[in-house]
């Protein structure tokens, strides 16, 4: 297993944790995700699995939202996720049975937050690259499938306060928040000989906080 990220302290930290290896990295960059596809055919033997798993958030409301703010989060999560998948694409086909997982999110796809609008828009177009993604690639033996979070708790959440948290809660009809276990069996999923005939698919993970029409109905 190979993992990338722009932090190399958090990135090498997590590789220790799950015996993997690390390599600094830019997904918004072509000539970096064409690197790190490189380094990891040649260090594992080819690509098997790809995890389209980087993403930031950073709180911007509509009528403040800067040009970089915007280049910012669809560089990293929509742009990330193709230029990611394009320097990956000739070792998944040699693979036979590639694997495409990407993170995408409920909000944007289904749900909206103040001060999201450019995430939620990076989220959503995730999804619109996947399916025709998954229709381009099947020929080629390669599913392409997304897993979409709710609230998990994350360093990310942290970030947000209490007060959010609390009310993350209070809207989940399991009355907690999800972890990051909860997505990394659902991406799992995907990756499985089991998961071979599903392709252009999302799986949401939240806890059931979509489902309800009105606060009243968590209650």
């Amino acid at each position: 297993m190979l993992i990338t990220g722009r932090d190399e302290e958090a990135g090498q930290a997590a590789a220790r944790e799950v015996g993997a290896a690390f390599i600094a990295a830019d997904v918004a960059s072509k000539a970096d995700c064409a690197r790190v596809a490189d380094t990891a055919a040649s260090q594992l033997g080819g690509i098997d699995v790809l995890c389209a798993n980087a993403g930031i958030f950073p709180d911007a409301r509509l009528a403040d939202m800067t040009e970089a703010d915007i280049d910012q989060v669809l560089g990293t999560n929509l742009k990330g996720t193709i230029l990611t998948v394009q320097a990956c694409l000739p070792h998944l086909a040699a693979s036979g049975r590639g694997r495409v997982i990407i993170t995408s999110s409920i909000t944007g796809p289904i749900t909206g937050y103040p001060g999201w609008t450019h995430y939620g828009a990076s989220k959503a177009g995730q999804l619109g690259f996947m399916r025709t993604a998954a229709i381009e690639l099947a020929a080629s033996g390669i599913t392409v499938n997304a897993v979409l979070p709710g609230n998990i708790a994350t360093e990310g959440l942290d970030t947000m306060g209490a007060d959010y948290q609390a009310g993350m809660i209070a809207a989940i009809p399991m009355r907690k928040l999800g972890s990051v276990d909860d997505i990394g069996y659902a991406a799992l999923f995907f990756a499985t000989d089991e998961a071979a005939y599903i392709t252009g698919q999302t799986i949401v993970v939240d806890g059931g906080q979509v489902l309800p029409e009105s606060p009243e109905a968590v209650g």
